[in-house]
C-alpha cells in the first residue's frame, strides 16, 4: 500500500486480537490508524479519514455495512474491507500473526476485474415431474405463481379434481436438455387423461416422441436425475417425494423461479487455441473428461462450453493446457498479482515459513470462522486465500506460491465435494513434484478435505517445513493464461532452492517433448498441420522440421497423425529446453527443381519416387522417359510444362495408326508422283 494515495484504519476489536502495528507498518507503508472500537466509540476516526479524501481500507469485514452507511456522503472514496480477526487474530498464534496481517491487508488492495454475467430468463412455465398425488398438490401450491404443467411417469390411482385448473398428463421422460428458461424435453409413453374420469384418473391411447418446452422443471419422480450434477443445473429442482422438508424446500424455490437472473460468466474460452482435434482426429480431451454437467462438448476441431449451463467448477481451466479455456472469477493474471503481493509483504513485514491455504466462499470460510471463534484458530503461518472454486486453480496458481517465496499450499476441500476433484488432484500431484525436484521440499502441496474445523487446524500443523526460495520472483506475470503460466514456471526455476533442468512427469501431464524416428520420418509435415500450438514447424526455405517445446501441450494430435508412426510423446518439463530457440529434429538437403531452381521437397525423397518409377514402368520408358523431369519440377514448373508441351504425364503412350488399302494406294500413287522421290 502506498501511504500518499491511502488510509489503513486497524481496529483490535475491543482488545480482543493483539494488533502487531510495527509489522503491519513494515509490510503495508500505509498512513495507519489504530483503533479499539472503530465500529463504535472510535467511528469519528473512521469519519475523520473519508474527510480526507483519500482510498481508504479497514481491517473489519463485520462492520462492513455500519462504515458504507457513514460513507454514503462520500461516494467518490474507494473502501476496501480486509479481515484480520478470523483469519489471524482470533488464534492462539495471534500474538505472531502480525506479518499475516500485513499480507492479507495488502493483498486486499489488489484490484480485481469486474465479472462478465450471463442473462437467463424464466417467463414461469414451470413442468411438475411425478407419479403420484405429491406432484399434484405441488402443481396446486405453485399454479397462482406459475403456468403449471403436471406430468405422472406410470401413475397408480389418482383421484380426478373436480377443477382442472392445470394439465395432468401422462408420460416418462427420456430426455431433457437445457437450463432455466430454455428446457426440452423428449417424452415416451404419452398420454392424455379422458375428461370422463371418475374414480381415478383412465389415460387414453399413448405415444413414444412427444417433446415439449419450459423454463424450470421441478421433479419430484424419486427417480433418476434428468441431468448430471443435476443439482448444479439452474432451474432443474429435485427433491424426493417421500422428504417432506426437501419437497418444502423445491416448492419454495421453484415459486421465486420467475423472472430475469444474471450468473458470473465463469469461463473465457478461446476456441483457436483449443487442441482437441484436427482433421477428424481427436486430441486433448482434459476438459470434456471433468466437466460435471454436460457444459462442453465436441463442436470440430474445438469445444464449446454453454455458459448457460457451466456451474463454475472451474476443472476445464485447471486442466486446458493450451489457456483456451480460463477461470474469470479471477483471471490467472489477476490472481497472480495478488498471490504477489500477499507473499511479497509476508515476507516483508517478517514473515517466514508461508503457507498459502486456497478455499471457496461457501465451505472454506465458514470453517475458518468456526475455527477462530471455538477452537485455535489458523496457525500464524498459513495465508487464507479466497477463490471461487478450489477446483480451478492450475499448475500456474500452485507454481506461483512456491516462485514467490511461499513453502506450501494447502487446497481445502468439503469431506464429500460437490464438484469433480480429479483435475485438481492431477494439478496437486504435479505442482508437487515439481516443487520437490526443485529442492522446495516433499510433501508440500496438499488437498484438505474436511469438514471439522479442529481436524482442519490439526492438519494445517501437520503440513511439512518447506525450503522458502532466496531469491523470490517479483515478476508480474500478464496476459492470457498458457503466458501467465510458462511465465510462472520459468520464474519458479529460477527462484528454486536446488534447481534441475529436467522434472519427469505423469502421463498426461500438459508439459513435454516429441521423440522421433528420424530414419523413418519423410519429412511430409502432416504433424505440423495438426498442432494446434505451433509447437512443431516447418521451414520454408529448408526441408526441416523444428519443435519448440515450451509450446508442446501434449495434446497427441502430432503422434496420431503421423503417417509413419514415427513419433512419441514424452511428459516432462524440461526448463533448459523451454529457454532454448527452436530445435531442429530432422533436416535435410532439399531437392532444387531443374527448371528454375528453386528447392522443393526433399533429395532423399524424390530420388527415392524417381527410383520406383524407373523400375520398368511403362509410363517412363522410351519416349516417355521425359516424364521423369516433371518430378523433377516444382509446383508451378510442372504445370507449365504439362500446358506448354501438350502431354498428359499420366496417358498411355500413343499406339501407331492402322491403315486401310485405300490409304496404301492413294501413299503409293503419291510417291510415284513424286520428282523428288526415289526411284
Amino acid at each position: 500500500m502506498n501511504s500518499a494515495k491511502s488510509r489503513l484504519l486497524v481496529c483490535s476489536c475491543e482488545k480482543s486480537m493483539p494488533l502487531d502495528a510495527q509489522a503491519i507498518g513494515r509490510g503495508c507503508g500505509a498512513h495507519m490508524t489504530q483503533a479499539n472500537q472503530l465500529c463504535g466509540l472510535d467511528l469519528a476516526q473512521f469519519k475523520a479519514a473519508l474527510a480526507e479524501g483519500q482510498a481508504i481500507t479497514v481491517a473489519c469485514t463485520q462492520e462492513a455495512p455500519l462504515f458504507k452507511e457513514a460513507a454514503e456522503d462520500f461516494p467518490d472514496i474507494p473502501l476496501t474491507f480486509v479481515n484480520i480477526r478470523e483469519t489471524g487474530g482470533w488464534s492462539k498464534d495471534a500474538a505472531a500473526a502480525g506479518p499475516k496481517a500485513a499480507a492479507l491487508i495488502a493483498a486486499a488492495s489488489e484490484e480485481m476485474p469486474p465479472i462478465s454475467l450471463v442473462t437467463l430468463e424464466s417467463g414461469g412455465v414451470a413442468l411438475i415431474y411425478g407419479h403420484d398425488d405429491v406432484a399434484i398438490d405441488a402443481a396446486r401450491r405453485l399454479a397462482d405463481r406459475l403456468d403449471i404443467t403436471v406430468i405422472l411417469t406410470k401413475p397408480g390411482e389418482i383421484t380426478p379434481r373436480a377443477v382442472n385448473e392445470f394439465p395432468v398428463l401422462k408420460g416418462t421422460i427420456r430426455n431433457a436438455r437445457g437450463y432455466l428458461g430454455n428446457f426440452e424435453l423428449a417424452i415416451d409413453d404419452y398420454a392424455l387423461p379422458a375428461p370422463s374420469s371418475r374414480s381415478k384418473l383412465v389415460f387414453g391411447a399413448s405415444r413414444d416422441g412427444a417433446t415439449s418446452a419450459c423454463d424450470l422443471i421441478l421433479d419430484l419422480s424419486g427417480g433418476l436425475p434428468l441431468f448430471p450434477a443435476h443439482e448444479l443445473r439452474p432451474g432443474y429442482l429435485r427433491a424426493d417425494p417421500r422428504d417432506r422438508a426437501a419437497v418444502e424446500r423445491a416448492i419454495a424455490e421453484a415459486g421465486n423461479l420467475v423472472g430475469t437472473f444474471d450468473k458470473p460468466r465463469f469461463i473465457h474460452f478461446e476456441e483457436s487455441l483449443c487442441a482437441h482435434s484436427r482433421s477428424n482426429i481427436t486430441g486433448c480431451t482434459r476438459c470434456l473428461d471433468l466437466c460435471p454437467t454436460g457444459a462442453i462438448t465436441p463442436n470440430g476441431n474445438a469445444v464449446a462450453i454453454d455458459p448457460n449451463i457451466c456451474a463454475g467448477c472451474g476443472s476445464c481451466a485447471s486442466a486446458c493446457p493450451t489457456g483456451a479455456a480460463s477461470y474469470s472469477l479471477p483471471s490467472a493474471d489477476a490472481l497472480m498479482r495478488r498471490l504477489r503481493t500477499l507473499l511479497q509483504t509476508y515476507r516483508k513485514a517478517g514473515g517466514e515459513q508461508a503457507v498459502v491455504l486456497f478455499h471457496d466462499g461457501d465451505h472454506g470460510e465458514p470453517l475458518i470462522d468456526a475455527l477462530a471463534r471455538f477452537g485455535d484458530g489458523l496457525p500464524a503461518n498459513v495465508l487464507p486465500v479466497r477463490v471461487n472454486e478450489v477446483t480451478q486453480l492450475g499448475p500456474e496458481s500452485l507454481a506461483a506460491v512456491f516462485a514467490y517465496g511461499g513453502t506450501g499450499a494447502a487446497l481445502l476441500m468439503r469431506a464429500q465435494p460437490r464438484h469433480e476433484t480429479a483435475g485438481l488432484r492431477r494439478a496437486a500431484d504435479m505442482s508437487g513434484t515439481i516443487a520437490a525436484a526443485l529442492g522446495f521440499g516433499d510433501g508440500l502441496v496438499r488437498i484438505l478435505e474436511t469438514d471439522d474445523p479442529d481436524q482442519l487446524r490439526a492438519m494445517l500443523d501437520a503440513m511439512p517445513r518447506g525450503v522458502a526460495s532466496s531469491n523470490p520472483a517479483s515478476l508480474i506475470p500478464r496476459g492470457a493464461k498458457r503466458g501467465v503460466l510458462e511465465t510462472m514456471f520459468r520464474e519458479l526455476h529460477l527462484a528454486a532452492p536446488a534447481p534441475v533442468d529436467v522434472v519427469p512427469l505423469a502421463a498426461g501431464a500438459p508439459f513435454g517433448t516429441v521423440k522421433l524416428n528420424v530414419e523413418g520420418c519423410t519429412l511430409c509435415h502432416a504433424c505440423v498441420t495438426a498442432c494446434p500450438t505451433n509447437a512443431l514447424s516447418d521451414n520454408p526455405d529448408r526441408a526441416m522440421l523444428r519443435f519448440t517445446e515450451s509450446l508442446c501441450v501434449q495434446c497427441g494430435l502430432c503422434e496420431a497423425t503421423c503417417p509413419e508412426n514415427v513419433i512419441t510423446l514424452e511428459p516432462r518439463l524440461d526448463f533448459q529446453a523451454w529457454n532454448a530457440p527452436l530445435r531442429v529434429l530432422k533436416e535435410e538437403e532439399p531437392f532444387h527443381c531443374i527448371a528454375c531452381g528453386t528447392p522443393f521437397g526433399t533429395r532423399s525423397s524424390i530420388e527415392r519416387v524417381l527410383s520406383k518409377l524407373q523400375e520398368k514402368h511403362w509410363m517412363f520408358e522410351g519416349a516417355n522417359a521425359r516424364r521423369l523431369d516433371v518430378i523433377k519440377m516444382c509446383a508451378d514448373c510442372r504445370v507449365e510444362a504439362v500446358v506448354n508441351e501438350s502431354f498428359d504425364p499420366h496417358a498411355a503412350p500413343q499406339r501407331p495408326p492402322v491403315m486401310s488399302t485405300e490409304d496404301y494406294l492413294r501413299a503409293r500413287e503419291n510417291k510415284k508422283n513424286d520428282p523428288f522421290g526415289s526411284q
